[in-house]
């Protein structure tokens, strides 16, 4: 029988060599001091709490879960997060990491959040979970000159901790205007000020801001610069920070970007980066992509509410909804909507014009806007009763915008 609880001060050594064997890739030095910065972290910011399963009284594993608020179409929305999901080497396969994530997930839905997320280890792994694939990453390297120079950068200044209020400011104006984007708390920011951050400033308010970190390349000569972190509320912010960028370029070979911007490339004086890779016929390689973050609906009236207001295309349908979740049973089930000229009610009663299932896992990334419903129709991932309702359910869950998420947990 499995005990999850919060973890004790004294329980963060033993977690912390859990973590250490599960991701040997870390190369963790100093355990004490990790585990020194864990408590600190646990006790210090009421937006994270450590988590362990032991049995028999003995720690088997652990995780971080993250109170998080969260932009979702423009509702505020409270949302579960889950990181540092740790097994010991001895217990691998004995469902400790499932155990783990039903918790995680139960945890959240008994407080009433309808959606959690993960960054996965493997994305197969909590896909059999119910996690849908968020927005693709796009990393472009490219040498500083290939990014514009305006013909200014006079408002760009390096920020410390002086200006924390200011740059928490910026970012969650950027977190009101931007669909997944989550909040920061006062410990994010002071984390995010240890680093090199430039912003752009004007009449005194913090417009933008760069986070970055050196990356030393085959001697101490070569360097590139890794961008954390690029927050900008208008264009004129945008173009003063890449012009900082761009005038590094007698001492830095290469800047790295991710991005979840889709036509960033347009920016670039030069789309190509560094690899000389063409694909045929002749296409230059200009970035590479990833998948990462993972969405979960956990509760799906409660979510469909949230976003009863939103206009679902203008359309007008009575749609019987079928959601299979093996994963989190009760959070499968049946539920008939009816949208009159983009305006969505439930629950209804009545006949269904068409009949739409799908798995959890894919409904949830559907409804976050990081896949359109043409495409998961097109790959047999939502069955529909009519065909002829396509472009209908198209039109309804069109989303205006992928979801972007730049916080790491």
């Amino acid at each position: 029988m499995s005990e999850i609880r919060p973890l004790a001060p004294d329980e963060f050594t033993l977690f912390v060599d859990i973590v250490t064997n599960a991701y040997p890739g870390w190369k963790i030095e100093d355990k004490e001091k990790i585990t020194k910065r864990l408590i600190e972290i646990n006790e210090q910011d009421s937006t994270v709490a450590f988590y362990g399963l032991f049995r028999r009284g003995r720690l088997l594993g652990g995780m971080r879960l993250h109170n998080f608020r969260m932009n979702f179409f423009n509702c505020r929305i409270d949302a579960g997060g889950v990181g540092l999901i740790a097994v010991h080497l001895l217990h691998k396969k004995e469902r400790v990491a499932k155990e783990m994530v039903e918790f995680f997930l139960h945890h959240y839905r008994a407080q009433g959040a309808p959606l959690a997320l993960l960054y996965p280890f493997r994305p197969d792994f909590y896909h059999q979970m119910g996690f849908g694939l968020g927005s693709k990453i796009n990393q472009y390297r490219v040498p500083p000159n290939a990014l514009p120079r305006s013909s200014s950068k006079a408002h760009v200044r390096y920020l410390d901790a002086r200006d924390q209020q200011a740059l928490g400011d910026c970012y969650a104006r950027t977190v009101d205007r931007t669909h997944g984007m989550i909040e920061k708390s006062a410990n994010e920011l002071r984390s995010l000020l240890k680093q090199h951050v430039v912003g752009y400033e004007k009449d005194g308010r913090i417009e933008g801001y760069l986070a970055f970190t050196f990356a030393q390349g085959e001697n101490w000569l070569i360097n590139d610069i890794q961008v954390q972190e690029l927050v900008y509320e208008n264009r004129e912010t945008l173009l003063e920070l890449v012009t900082f960028l761009h005038t590094q370029f007698d001492q830095i070979r290469h800047i790295i970007i991710n991005t979840h911007e889709e036509f960033f490339h347009y920016l670039l004086l030069d789309p190509r980066n560094s690899s000389n890779n063409i694909i045929p016929p002749v296409y230059h390689e200009s970035n590479v992509q990833g998948t990462g973050i993972m969405y979960r609906v956990i509760d799906v009236p409660a979510a469909l509410d949230i976003l009863a207001n939103r206009d679902w295309g203008g359309q007008t349908c009575c749609i019987r909804l079928t959601i299979r979740d093996t994963f989190l049973p009760e959070n499968g089930g049946r539920w008939l909507l009816q949208m009159e000229n983009g305006e969505l009610q439930m629950p209804v009663t009545g006949e269904h014009e068409v009949e739409l299932q799908m798995d959890i896992a894919e409904f949830s990334a559907l409804l976050i806007g990081a896949v359109d419903f043409h495409s998961l129709y097109r790959y047999g991932l939502a069955d529909v009763s009519d065909p002829a309702f396509v472009p209908v359910l198209g039109k309804a869950f069109a989303a205006e915008t992928r979801p972007v998420c730049t916080t790491q947990f």
